[in-house]
């Protein structure tokens, strides 16, 4: 058992754990769904992704061949609900091709790729950025690499535990260090912290009183959020 008031990123998953359970995450039905859904979240509410997902399966458009053919202006219209819908349908063409040409569509020989030259080669599709590449890697070809998100860095900020640099490597570095690479664990930890930001360490008035992680948090367990109080 740590001592009160310090934050193993460890025990800090155990505790999440035992308080919410399994979060049964990447919420899909098929790896490319999960890759579509990867995309098409980016600065937006997952409510509206489901709908734009739900177009798409609807008109039986939710495979890499599918993506490639569809007219660009239909395929906008089709993901309109996530929002940013024409800089998302180029994304999700983009990725399309790059599954058509590098992989011929097989994940798994892609799934069988090292990990360190297909991150590479992800980042290097047009917009897919490190959050969204680490979600592909980790939820839909297994590959042990710890996703950063908002949520993730309010975290780490509010437990004590801010790298030196503000940087997504220097973030991700924390987890990769100290914990086990095991993308099992990996997944369901980020779920977790989705989970636990929402529900009680909000962007603003977080519910620190009954919060799972108060006593081996920096900021809860130094009361530096009384009720009522924003950050």
């Amino acid at each position: 058992m740590m001592a009160k008031g310090t934050a193993s990123l460890g025990e800090v998953y155990e505790l999440m754990l035992g308080r919410y359970g399994p979060q049964h995450w990447w919420p899909a039905d098929s790896w490319f769904e999960m890759m579509v859904g990867a995309v098409l979240t980016q600065s937006a509410a997952w409510t509206n992704v489901e709908k734009a997902i739900g177009n798409l399966k609807s008109v039986g458009k939710l495979s890499p061949e599918a993506i490639r053919t569809t007219p660009q202006d239909e395929l906008a219209a089709l993901v309109y609900p996530s929002g940013y819908y024409n800089a998302k349908a180029r994304k999700l063409k983009a990725l399309a091709e790059y599954l058509g040409t590098t992989w011929e569509d097989d994940i798994d020989a892609m799934a069988g790729a090292d990990l360190a030259p297909l991150r590479v080669e992800l980042l290097a599709v047009h917009g897919v950025g490190e959050e969204t590449v680490d979600d592909i890697l980790l939820y839909a070809l297994d590959k042990p690499v710890f996703v950063i998100d908002a949520y993730t860095r309010r975290l780490v900020d509010r437990l004590g535990l801010a790298p030196g640099e503000d940087r997504y490597s220097a973030y991700q570095a924390l987890f990769i260090e100290r914990l086990e690479p095991d993308a099992e664990v990996y997944g369901e930890y980020h779920a977790l912290i989705v989970r636990h930001a929402k529900e009680a360490c909000r962007k603003t008035a977080p519910l620190c009183n009954g919060c799972v992680l108060r006593e081996v948090c920096a900021t809860g367990r130094g009361g530096e959020f009384a009720p009522g109080r924003t950050s």
